[in-house]
């Protein structure tokens, strides 16, 4: 009799030849756990067992940033909270807007790490209440659908602060900024520069201050005349993940020998160094 005896039709020796569904869920899952999200999203688009396996939570909680728990808290859909973490994953790597609007978080898809942008909405700028020096105009090149564009000023200012609970690491701050006022026609791009004027006299400055005692301060010549540029402002270290980071942040020209116009203050984005040093310095339009 032996062992061929018992074997399958096309099978030699009996030997089954073995399927991916074979192996258990749990051992799938714990081979998903070692790769980065968008590793673990391309394997659970191949079969169902792998889909199956990304969806164990065990995955994705080590995963998300260590101030997970706060910036849930800062979401106005606390509904978030009872999701799979697979999903609640997905969700946070897409913006998310908090304090009416003017600010958004998301974390990065491979890393995790945690991006910030503040609407030019939640900053102090001096004259903002006057439309002869500065407006809020509409544009689809923001993130926040709302830029400030100053018309004419001698004197110009703008001021932020934040608190927040950032991950331990270090950070990058920039003002998204343009010279120039942008709008369409005939469907293109194009835009209007006859009202910049004052800022090649001297530098903007740009500061930088924490809580704790940290400082930078950096100049520069606004020359980005109908493109939207980071500037860097500075950086700032945070040592202790579970404490509130206070930032204060600003933007200044405030040589009142000649007037400055022209200039469209889009919003201050903040994010880990070593993604900051991908941002290109000519950026695009946003894009939803």
């Amino acid at each position: 009799m032996g062992a061929n005896a018992s074997a399958m039709p096309g099978e030699p020796n009996g030997l089954m030849r073995p399927k991916l569904e074979d192996i258990p869920e749990s051992c799938m899952a714990l081979v998903l756990s070692y790769l980065d999200p968008p590793e673990i999203a391309k394997l659970a688009r191949i079969n169902r067992a792998f889909r199956a396996a990304a969806s164990a939570d065990f995955i994705w909680v080590p995963k998300f940033p260590s101030n997970y728990n706060f910036i849930l808290s800062k979401l106005p859909d606390q509904g978030l909270i009872t999701m799979d973490k697979k999903d609640i994953y997905a969700r946070l790597c897409r913006p998310n807007s908090f304090d009416g609007g003017t600010k958004e978080f998301w974390i990065d898809k491979t890393t995790g790490g945690t991006y910030l942008s503040i609407s030019s909405k939640a900053m102090a700028i001096t004259g903002i209440d006057d439309r002869r020096y500065w407006n809020h105009i509409q544009t689809y090149e923001s993130r926040f659908q709302t830029i400030a564009y100053l018309q004419q000023i001698w004197w110009v200012e703008v001021n932020g602060d934040l608190e927040f609970q950032f991950p331990a690491g270090t950070y990058s701050l920039f003002f998204r900024l343009q010279l120039g006022r942008v709008g369409k026609r005939l469907g293109r791009r194009v835009c209007n520069l006859d009202n910049v004027h004052g800022w090649d006299v001297k530098p903007v400055q740009f500061q930088l201050s924490t809580l704790d005692g940290q400082h930078a301060v950096s100049q520069c010549t606004l020359d980005n005349f109908g493109n939207w540029v980071h500037y860097h402002v500075g950086d700032f270290v945070v040592e202790d993940p579970n404490a509130l980071t206070k930032i204060k942040y600003s933007l200044t020209q405030i040589d009142c020998t000649h007037t400055k116009g022209g200039l469209c203050v889009d919003s201050v984005l903040i994010c880990p160094i070593s993604l900051g040093k991908e941002l290109f310095f000519v950026d695009e339009p946003y894009k939803k």
